[in-house]
């Protein structure tokens, strides 16, 4: 985000609160200098809606930048969003939004007009997928997308997409957060997929923000929105607040993939190789992962662990379920050495493997 409106729109307030100090500070002093107080305390006033106008302007701007280049889809009965990816009509969604259909309808925000699209590529893995449309229409607008290495938190940020099947609908909140690494959910439409460095926004991301855009003000796409924290506490309920966005350079790296080879060729994601499941002791606590089957040629092959064989560590970080394991490789990087702590009949064993490729 570029750093000189904010600083406009920071110095102003502080501007006013100067003044505002100046005007009680010079209360008892002549009247020469009464009437410079009055006529600064005026010109403080007239700094707050400015301020606020700046702010308001700069909204509006980025919304009728961006919203054209975000995309309704639907897919049999679900609604979700989408991304113009570039000039070719390849549009950039979730691969939970997709499912398992190959072809969909797209509705753009300027037009009422239903576009057919034919599925490219899903990467349930990511969680992200390609669709591309029949016929492009004139005028469709590919967003930009910022390197999302930049993005800090505190940034104002607008959701763009259809929650509920509100078609164009924006949303306003900050980053709250970088880094994130989150595990999706397979029995509520998610793929399952646990995605490292997400983006958290307290922007509101509904049912149907899936696949848009997350924006900063100046116009960019730092993120897809993908899902929304639950609250066990309240049924499973959405946590308000609290949305996560797959980083925009993420969606950049896999996307380029799709689009050139038709397939994602590098996933960046490392991987041990194995079928595993969470095992529990007998306390019925989570005590590892029992490795179920073992991919020929996988890292985990390489290194000698067998079916049978439970993990309880990769490198320092503890190995409680299968969800733990899969967090646990999303920071890692393929080729990568580390080590693996297992049980095999009782007894600890310790080691060391290079992370294959997912």
């Amino acid at each position: 985000m570029d750093s000189s409106p904010a600083r406009v729109r920071v110095l102003r307030p502080m501007a006013l609160l100067v003044c505002s100090l100046a005007l009680v500070a010079g209360c008892g002093g002549s009247g020469s200098s009464s009437k410079k107080d009055t006529s600064t305390a005026q010109a403080a006033q007239a700094a707050v809606p400015m301020a606020s106008d700046d702010l308001q302007s700069d909204y509006q701007k980025v919304i009728k930048e961006v919203l054209p280049s975000v995309v309704q889809i639907q897919a049999s009965g679900d609604l979700g969003s989408g991304v113009v990816y570039d000039d070719q009509g390849h549009i950039v969604t979730n691969a939970h939004v997709v499912g398992n259909e190959k072809t969909f309808k797209v509705t753009t925000a300027n037009s009422e007009d239903v576009l057919t699209a034919k599925l490219v590529y899903s990467y349930p893995e990511q969680d992200l997928a390609v669709v591309k449309l029949d016929k492009v229409p004139d005028g469709l607008k590919a967003a930009t997308f910022a390197d999302s290495s930049k993005v800090e938190v505190g940034q104002i940020v607008l959701a763009m997409g259809s929650p509920l099947g509100l078609s164009s609908s924006v949303t306003q909140g900050i980053v709250s957060a970088t880094g994130r690494t989150v595990s999706e959910g397979s029995s509520d439409g998610g793929t399952g997929a646990t995605i490292a460095n997400m983006v958290q926004t307290s922007a509101a991301i509904n049912p149907g923000n899936s696949g848009g855009a997350l924006v900063n003000l100046n116009g960019q796409v730092i993120g897809i929105p993908t899902l929304a924290a639950t609250d066990p506490s309240f049924g499973g309920g959405a946590a308000p607040g609290i949305g996560f966005a797959i980083p925009s350079s993420m969606v950049k790296t896999v996307a380029d993939q799709i689009v050139k080879d038709g397939k994602v060729t590098d996933s960046g994601r490392a991987a041990l190789g194995i079928t595993g499941r969470t095992v529990v002791d007998d306390s019925y606590q989570a005590a590892g992962v029992a490795v179920v089957a073992v991919k020929s040629g996988g890292a985990a092959d390489k290194a000698g662990i067998r079916a049978g064989d439970i993990i309880t560590k990769l490198g320092d970080t503890g190995i409680s379920t299968i969800t733990s394991l899969s967090e646990a490789l999303a920071s890692d990087r393929p080729g990568q050495r580390t080590t693996v702590t297992y049980t095999r009949n009782g007894a600890s064993k310790k080691v060391d493997v290079t992370l294959g490729e997912q």
